[in-house]
């Protein structure tokens, strides 16, 4: 199975406004609309990690910057991504709906914030507090807004910079996949691709038989990986409903 790490930087909407605070921002004020500044991707367990950036909002050199994304996602049976459900993958699917590209495979898509967010308590969600928290690293500090307007304004520094901040999340994003895997209930099925029994969300055949997971139909044996830690359950009846239960 291939799974995906995916990161997208974008440029911010450039408008006309009158004042700093509480701004109610018309179409008609609206100088230049955001789109995609770079992104960077890398599959998996492997060590290359993938960089492309745009030339400007329109031209041929920015739509091959869309079409190798594209491409990689066409190859993904999974993508991770942190906030890339409402974020990332909508403003790519803009993207391509814009240069007239046809959608992407279907692909199962493992947003690590909504992960930390539902499994976790964390005094903050942000991406930066939550590797730190873990002991994963850090994001890479830059010089803030002046950054994007580098990028831009095509100064090459800038971009320098953007590309070592922009591929630096998705190493600390893979980390963060690796330690949040047990606890991923929503996780591509690794079974599907395997002819064997083995683990769900790594794939790892090393697993323990641990008591019985009860259902309405009755018990199904349980499973945990001794690679990643994640729980599963096997697919046949151990026992089935209005037979004596086993106790666990």
């Amino acid at each position: 199975m291939k799974i995906l790490m995916l990161d997208i930087e974008t440029s911010p909407n450039t408008a006309h406004i009158w004042g700093l605070f509480d701004q109610n921002v018309g179409i008609n004020q609206l100088l230049e609309s955001s789109y995609v500044l770079c992104w960077a991707a890398k599959w998996l367990g492997e060590d290359t990690i993938y960089w492309r950036r745009s030339y400007g909002k329109g031209g041929r050199f920015r739509k091959d910057m869309l079409r190798a994304i594209h491409k990689m996602l066409d190859q993904a049976d999974a993508i991770v991504h942190y906030n890339g459900t409402r974020f990332d993958i909508p403003t790519l699917n803009k993207e391509f709906l814009l240069h007239d590209m046809i959608r992407p495979s279907p692909s199962k898509e493992i947003d690590l914030l909504r992960i930390a967010r539902n499994q976790f308590k964390f005094t903050s969600n942000k991406l930066d507090y939550v590797v730190q928290a873990l002991k994963l690293g850090a994001k890479v500090k830059h010089r803030g807004h002046e950054l994007w307007l580098g990028c831009m304004n095509n100064d090459q520094g800038c971009w320098k910079e953007m590309e070592s901040y922009n591929k630096h999340d998705v190493m600390i994003l893979e980390k963060l996949y690796y330690k949040l895997l047990p606890w991923i209930k929503t996780h591509a099925n690794y079974s599907a691709h395997h002819p064997g029994k083995v683990c769900p969300n790594c794939g790892s055949s090393r697993y323990q038989r641990r008591g019985y997971a009860i259902s309405q139909a009755g018990q199904y044996p349980r499973f945990q990986c001794q690679e990643c830690g994640s729980w599963y359950r096997g697919a046949k009846l151990a026992s089935p409903r209005g037979e004596r239960m086993v106790s666990l």
